[in-house]
């Protein structure tokens, strides 16, 4: 509570502070931040900065807030419906704070007239200090790097800022070198999200792909940014990853798995399975987030699985047969499928897994039957 009324004052004191209007040295830019080793910083920032030093005014506004104990956050979260909303910082205390995190940070300022900046500007104070200060969040479609380029382009004619042409990359395949040292994260980002990331990434939102957009953007055959201006280059990141986050763990917990050999073990496998894929093909009923819709990882992680696990409880060797040859047919419809998808790889340890767990339970039990 304190927390949020110290954020009203300051928010309160810098629309006073700025009741005046530009001075004819006021700079308008976009900064882009390096990205950080927490899950929330794995793809950067992107900040816009109002700087006119007649005036004495420096601060960066920044489209990605959120609060963590917002009531039933996860839940919000996954929905869609989760409230982000803008902070307003004074610079200095911006820049010390990726410094310190050890996050690059660059500059490109954008070249407006005086009007177009008096309108941005104004623009800026109004989603700050009233109810558009809080928006819908959406990974995709609604950031802190599409917010502030919905913001620039509302001033330019014909909303100039976007991907760079043609288009020859997915949202998925643009994603997926961020977690590098990230292997859960990969995986569950990957598993969680369905056809639209395989889209072309038409829409513009991390903030390291619009440093590249800015610096090729041009309005009248005049660059619309300056040259980018590097004001922190991190050092060569120190990052110890956890040696459990892996894909060799994953291997070895599902070698066990099959090695073992414990009917226990392999049901409760089986309802992990089966609990995955119904909640990926309910979380599309549910969710907001185009993102998880139409997810074809619902034949990996299969609800069948469930009704495999039952028959393996109560002993049905028919049951079991028909479910695990259903199940088999699923698996390579979707190997087939994914054939030339980027995270084919780190998937591919469930695969062998579940062909050779249902294929060895199918074997077992047409015998008896």
């Amino acid at each position: 509570m304190i927390k949020k009324l110290v954020v009203l004052l300051f928010l309160l004191t810098t629309t006073l502070s700025f009741s005046q209007t530009l001075s004819e040295k006021a700079t308008i830019s976009i900064l882009n931040c390096g990205t950080g080793n927490e899950s929330y910083s794995l793809y950067g920032h992107t900040g816009i900065r109002i700087n006119d030093p007649l005036q004495g005014i420096d601060i960066v506004f920044n489209y990605g807030a959120f609060d963590f104990e917002t009531p039933n956050f996860m839940l919000k979260f996954v929905k869609g419906d989760l409230q982000y909303f803008v902070t307003a910082n004074y610079y200095p205390d911006f820049e010390y704070t990726y410094r310190y995190e050890k996050r690059s940070i660059y500059e490109q300022e954008i070249d407006l007239s005086k009007e177009q900046k008096e309108l941005l500007y104004k623009q800026i104070l109004l989603s700050a200090n009233s109810d558009e200060k809080f928006y819908t969040y959406k990974f995709i479609d609604r950031n802190c790097t599409t917010m502030v380029i919905d913001k620039v382009n509302a001033v330019l004619e014909g909303k100039p800022i976007t991907t760079l042409k043609p288009v020859t990359i997915s949202y998925r395949e643009i994603l997926y070198p961020y977690m590098e040292n990230h292997f859960f994260e990969k995986l569950g980002i990957n598993i969680i999200f369905g056809t639209k990331v395989d889209q072309p990434a038409e829409r513009l939102f991390l903030p390291l792909e619009l440093i590249q957009s800015l610096e090729n953007t041009e309005i009248n055959g005049k660059p619309l940014a300056k040259p980018t201006k590097t004001i922190y280059e991190a050092p060569e990141n120190d990052y110890q990853p956890n040696p459990f986050n892996s894909i060799y763990t994953l291997i070895i917990v599902l070698g066990l798995i099959i090695l073992v050999r414990k009917k226990g073990l392999t049901q409760s496998y089986f309802i992990l399975l089966g609990s995955l894929g119904l909640f990926f093909c309910l979380v599309g009923l549910y969710s907001q987030h185009e993102e998880v819709l139409w997810n074809y990882n619902a034949f990996l992680f299969n609800p069948i699985y469930l009704l495999l696990a039952f028959f393996y409880f109560k002993k049905n060797q028919k049951g079991i047969v028909k479910t695990g040859q259903i199940l088999i047919f699923c698996l390579l419809g979707y190997l087939v499928y994914m054939l030339g998808k980027i995270h084919l790889l780190i998937v591919l340890p469930f695969i062998v897994t579940n062909f050779l767990l249902v294929g060895r339970l199918i074997l077992e039990n047409k015998k008896l039957v």
